[in-house]
């Protein structure tokens, strides 16, 4: 995927490559701000997964616990998919309201440049996937929102990925019931949440015959699995939402504990990115350009 790539390439390309079994499984990590947006874009994945735990908490310093608005969403899904290229899958929560709110979600991450969205059977609030307190709606109401998603979209490669959490409080049959219902309304991919061993990870992808999404969360209720053991199972897609923000969290707490500390990062060996390499990732360059060619000065 090249940054000339236009949105419509991008949704194409993600459909086209979750179509082909014989690629193996496609990996999409987490990305959450600005920053990590465009550090994900320069690695050259096939896709990039906004987090809407990452967005809650980076964005509005809440937990993701149904405090972030369709607009705060949006505007994050705009503003990713402007600085990278990469085909970004969108956590869209319950679609923030009833069937008619979705019409409206669907439409609006379509022309903020998403290539997927994630929508979820959950009751609002909506609670993080790998905490206690998820509440499902009726399967019944998920249905109709599916139905109205599909119905919505423009581009037939706008992906729908439709999430049920109905596993932690009505147990794996009762997923297993609501992602087939959820697959007969035509989502395209299934995201059955929440696992809590390899042996339901097994007996979900054995049940269905669409692309399948794993969600590895370091620290939640389902397994991290190697890369070939998740493609043994049978999934086609997994997400690591959580990985870049635990792995930052950890630097932050060192960084600001040594300056708390020693009043410096003289010495301290915590290890950087070079400040100028890193400014160039940014888009300084073309900063720098537009000055020598217009002479601004600072």
């Amino acid at each position: 995927m090249t940054a000339q790539a236009t949105i419509p390439e991008r949704r194409r390309a993600l459909k086209q490559r979750l179509q082909r079994k014989d690629k193996g499984l496609l990996v999409a990590p987490g990305v959450y701000d600005l920053i990590s947006a465009r550090i994900a874009d320069s690695f050259g994945f096939e896709a990039i997964y906004m987090t809407g735990y990452g967005v809650s908490a980076s964005y509005l310093g809440v937990p993701d616990a149904g405090f972030a608005t369709y607009t705060d969403m949006e505007n994050r899904v705009r503003t990713i998919a402007d600085v990278a290229a990469t085909p970004l899958i969108a956590d869209g929560d319950t679609g923030y309201g009833g069937a008619l709110n979705v019409q409206h979600t669907i439409r609006g991450y379509e022309r903020a440049g998403a290539a997927a969205i994630q929508l979820e059977d959950q009751e609002f609030p909506k609670r993080c996937g790998h905490t206690l307190g998820r509440r499902v709606v009726p399967m019944e109401d998920m249905v109709l929102k599916l139905r109205v998603a599909v119905d919505t979209r423009s581009d037939p490669n706008f992906l729908i990925i439709a999430r049920t959490d109905a596993r932690t409080t009505l147990g794996l049959d009762e997923a297993l019931r609501r992602a087939e219902a959820y697959v007969k309304a035509g989502a395209d991919v299934l995201f059955v949440e929440s696992p809590e061993s390899e042996e339901e990870m097994a007996r979900i992808c054995g049940q269905f015959d669409v692309p399948l999404l794993a969600n590895m969360v370091e620290g939640g209720r389902t397994p991290v699995l190697s890369k070939a053991r998740l493609e043994e199972l049978g999934y086609a897609l997994a997400i690591f939402p959580t990985s870049a923000f635990l792995s930052a969290g950890a630097m932050f707490q060192r960084v600001y504990g040594t300056l708390k500390e020693q009043g410096s990062t003289a010495g301290s060996g915590i290890p950087m990115e070079d400040f100028q390499a890193f400014s160039r990732q940014m888009g300084f360059e073309r900063v720098w350009d537009f000055d020598k060619k217009y002479g601004e000065k600072a």
